[in-house]
């Protein structure tokens, strides 16, 4: 068939059958199939329709709302609880004689730790000496001119002025033995200086702050000291130690202060309790985590500090939603998880979940189902053969 007309013909119709071409190709385009744009894809999967024999390989779940308790699962490193530990510097200079403890000791409070050849240290108890005896001579002629004062041996101005040359002199005595106090003095020897016994060779001593055990030993015999600038030893009570976890931003929402605490060490099946003291306002800027303390009892001293430890932390806030069986979860080729969930008709079809929080053997479903569902939790594998037959 051709669209020409055919020659000869008039100006009016070749514009008739121009007119009558256009109605047939309207009228061939009508009655012609249309392409569907929204045919389905042949590969998506179908609904699986099972026959009763093969019902009975599978079992169903419904779907229902719970409520849980979080158990944060992370690690963290041991640190010394700073509450109970505390760095030994060095009240005095010179250079170390004597090493009196190593690490692993346990002290008192006032215990000596070192010994130090200090000039600063013998300076200190002469000048405690010189004090005492000045004070001593000061108290005695301030006495003498009261009593002279009252027989009129003296002038009241001069009874004054001894009065005030004693009070003075006593400050300065004070002061000198609050020196030797700030020096760890041994306090037999202030009692030896206060009876005139002074010893003939003086070594300065440092000594224990408070009681606990010598964590850290940072000096060595011949190792020249700057009185308040180094640290000698780190003293700390390991009966208490502090974990330091890390949390991300997900899970800081159900940690709160006084949360029960399990810490795994890896060397024993025994769990240490702990419980959250504090959460971190700062987020770390390399790990994007935010820092939880845990205090942790530690009675054997299992737990030493920079030890990796897994700590989980039990959440106390409750919390809701859709808990469904591990086995229900199967992954598509793009390795997004679904389950099957029953259909009006019987059948079986897909349908792609979110994973949430994973409680023991049962996960969070935060979307993608619905209060009252059945899913397949047992057979799942079952179904996935049947539908790619």
């Amino acid at each position: 068939m051709t669209n020409n007309p055919p020659c000869g013909m008039s100006r009016g119709a070749r514009r008739a059958f121009a007119v009558a071409i256009m109605v047939m190709a309207a009228s061939l385009a009508a009655c012609s199939p249309k392409k569907d744009n929204a045919q389905e894809d042949p590969n998506a999967p179908h609904n699986v329709t099972l026959t009763a024999d093969q019902m009975r390989h599978i079992r169903l779940y419904t779907v229902t709302p719970s409520r849980f308790h979080k158990t944060i699962e992370t690690s963290g490193a041991v640190d010394f609880d700073n509450d109970q530990a505390t760095s030994v510097i060095s009240p005095i200079s010179g250079p170390v004689t004597r090493l009196l403890v190593s690490p692993g000791d346990k002290v008192k409070k006032g215990a000596p730790l070192a010994m130090v050849d200090s000039s600063d240290f013998a300076a200190a108890t002469s000048a405690y000496s010189k004090a005492l005896a000045t004070a001593r001579n000061a108290r005695r002629l301030a006495d003498m001119d009261k009593d002279l004062l009252e027989h009129n041996g003296v002038s009241q101005r001069e009874a004054d002025q001894a009065r005030t040359d004693a009070v003075n002199a006593e400050a300065d005595r004070d002061a000198a033995l609050q020196t030797l106090a700030s020096l760890n003095v041994d306090p037999q020897l202030i009692k030896d200086i206060q009876q005139g016994r002074p010893p003939s060779h003086i070594e300065g001593m440092i000594r224990a702050p408070i009681a606990g055990t010598v964590a850290e030993r940072l000096i060595t015999p011949g190792q020249l000291l700057q009185a308040g600038t180094t640290p000698a030893f780190t003293i700390a009570d390991l009966s208490r130690v502090w974990v330091m976890a890390q949390v991300f931003g997900p899970d800081l929402a159900a940690i709160g202060v006084g949360d029960p605490a399990e810490i795994e060490t890896g060397m024993s099946s025994h769990n240490l309790s702990g419980k959250v003291e504090n959460i971190s306002t700062v987020v770390s800027p390399d790990t994007r985590s935010v820092m939880v303390r845990v205090a942790v009892d530690n009675p054997q001293d299992i737990l030493k500090k920079q030890m990796y430890v897994r700590v989980l932390i039990h959440s106390r806030q409750e919390s809701n939603g859709f808990l469904v069986p591990v086995s229900a979860i199967l992954r598509d080729d793009e390795n997004l998880p679904f389950v099957y969930v029953v259909q009006r008709d019987g059948s079986f079809a897909r349908q792609h979940v979110t994973l949430g929080y994973r409680a023991d053997d049962r996960y969070n479903i935060p979307s993608g189902l619905k209060a009252g569902g059945r899913i397949v939790v047992d057979g799942g594998l079952f179904v996935q053969f049947m539908q790619s037959q």
